[in-house]
């Protein structure tokens, strides 16, 4: 936006000054507007996006314990039953949910082997060690988030490495 001139030319004729400073204030007025209205918009933006975030999380958040409880199932299945139709049947029922969540912009947080990082890891116990880094050594639930936005922490045990 370029600052026009608000101060009529000195060769303006004495009844055409107020018409001049009428306009420049209007001009002026208007871009305000316009700039205020822009804001308004962005802002509005922004907070319908936080909001589908938000609803995301939550239906994510509801569906977490079904998902759990299918992979600890698939977990325990005895060793004569792991060829099974039915068995192969709830596993692609858990990569289905495990696309939809992607899909839907989900992750899952990485855990063992990485460093502990309490943005996204609960620590539940702390194993000792003979290092200063403190790293994942066990996932006991697996955590999920929407970019930075956490829906569930990673409960995990820590060791230091």
């Amino acid at each position: 936006m370029t600052k026009k001139q608000t101060t009529p030319p000195a060769d303006m004729p004495s009844e055409d000054v107020a018409l001049y400073e009428q306009v420049a204030a209007l001009t002026d007025a208007l871009q305000r507007e316009r700039a205020d209205a822009m804001n308004l918009r962005r802002r509005h933006e922004e907070q319908i996006a936080g909001l589908r975030t938000s609803t995301k999380a939550s239906v994510v958040r509801q569906l977490l314990p079904v998902i759990d409880n299918f992979e600890r199932a698939l977990k325990h299945v005895p060793a004569d039953l792991q060829g099974n139709d039915y068995i192969k049947g709830v596993q692609g029922v858990v990569k289905q949910f495990e696309k939809v969540l992607t899909d839907m912009g989900v992750e899952r947080i990485a855990t063992i082997g990485t460093d502990f990082d309490p943005r996204y890891h609960e620590a539940v116990s702390m194993e000792e060690g003979d290092g200063v880094r403190e790293l994942v050594s066990e996932e006991l639930q697996s955590g999920y988030r929407i970019g930075d936005d956490v829906i569930r922490h990673a409960m995990v045990r820590v060791r230091a490495a």
